[in-house]
């Protein structure tokens, strides 16, 4: 009887241990070509002179690889659940903040380890890419902490990092941080203090310039050199789809984003057609050492295309850029506009 009963359980076991085999060797071998193929892109890129900016997400996902093999560096019960998540206070683009949900980690772990999970991660990534952008910037210095179980992102605190430790670490491992810093949200003057300090470029969105009748940093009038100033990120609506929202039904609300429109479309002298080259060309003819567009921006399109919508979860990242949707006027144009305002590499 013990030999029957053992036996099925046996080979359960081995018929789990398969499937599962199959799966990883899946995974692995994807990830493989992946490395593959980048590796040839990157190599064909570096030949015509052209930099690769990749983005690294100041977070990673509950059920991720690294969190599974890494829970010690983690902020989780014996069960592995998470004690506390991510997330980001209430801002411009949510009124309760934006629960994200990631588990956060323990910063007193990472230093004791010389922060060897955050090294490996961004050795990886440099073999990939030219520069890094560093998401969520504002998370190095100190983070939104929100207990698990939360529905929204309101109820939190700031919790402190160990900024200039975990950078000094990097930069005496690397050597020079080719990084970028998104240093979007509530910026401190701690936040400017930390960025100049590791000599990172900062962040400026053209869609954040005109809300403030004030004025703004966003200005391309206002920007300094070492700046990357973007017409929207991929959390924005494109460029056309902004200035052709609906004004919102609060009427204290309509008259805020009808100023706005105003205040951007003046800055750009007045033009509706093709407004989406105006605000390339602003950005192109800024002091900014780097500009960057998304491609609907560029193609002109409206807010069908948006990539990514904050504090949403259904219907985000779906965008894909068409086989032959980038024709040869957008290529001529923007070239015209780079050597106008000498943005094309000397030989």
């Amino acid at each position: 009887m013990g030999v029957a009963t053992a036996r099925p359980q046996e080979e359960c076991h081995t018929s789990d241990s398969i499937e599962l085999r199959i799966r990883i060797g899946f995974h692995r071998f994807t990830q493989f070509i992946l490395d593959e193929q980048w590796t040839a892109l990157r190599e064909y890129c570096r030949h015509r002179g052209i930099l690769l900016v990749g983005d690294i997400p100041i977070y990673v996902a509950y059920d991720s690889a690294d969190v599974w093999a890494n829970r010690n560096l983690f902020h989780l019960d014996a069960q592995g659940q998470r004690v506390c998540v991510a997330g980001v206070p209430p801002d411009y683009f949510s009124k309760t903040g934006q629960l994200r949900g990631n588990p956060l980690y323990r910063w007193a772990a990472l230093k004791k380890s010389q922060f060897d999970w955050w090294k490996g991660r961004m050795r990886v990534n440099l073999r990939r890419f030219d520069a890094l952008r560093l998401d969520h910037f504002i998370g190095f210095r100190h983070y939104w902490e929100v207990p698990a179980g939360a529905r929204t992102a309101q109820h939190g605190r700031y919790v402190r990092v160990p900024a200039e430790v975990f950078f000094d670490s990097l930069r005496n491992h690397f050597g020079t941080l080719p990084f970028l810093a998104e240093d979007l949200g509530v910026v401190t003057h701690e936040i400017h203090q930390l960025r100049t300090r590791l000599g990172l470029p900062g962040m400026r969105i053209l869609q954040f310039a005109f809300d403030d009748p004030k004025g703004s940093d966003y200005l391309p009038h206002r920007f300094v050199r070492d700046t990357v100033v973007y017409s929207g990120t991929h959390d924005n609506d494109t460029i056309v789809g902004w200035l052709s929202q609906k004004a919102p039904r609060d009427k204290a609300a309509a008259v805020r984003h009808r100023a706005t429109r105003s205040r951007a479309l003046d800055y750009v002298g007045g033009a509706t057609k093709d407004v989406h080259w105006e605000f390339i060309r602003l950005a192109l003819g800024s002091i900014a050492d780097t500009a960057i567009f998304p491609m609907q921006d560029i193609l002109g399109l409206g807010a069908d295309a948006r990539m990514n919508t904050p504090a949403t979860v259904a219907g985000n990242w779906r965008w894909r850029l068409a086989s032959g949707s980038l024709r040869e006027k957008e290529a001529i144009r923007m070239r015209s506009l780079c050597e106008t305002y000498e943005r094309i590499p000397r030989a």
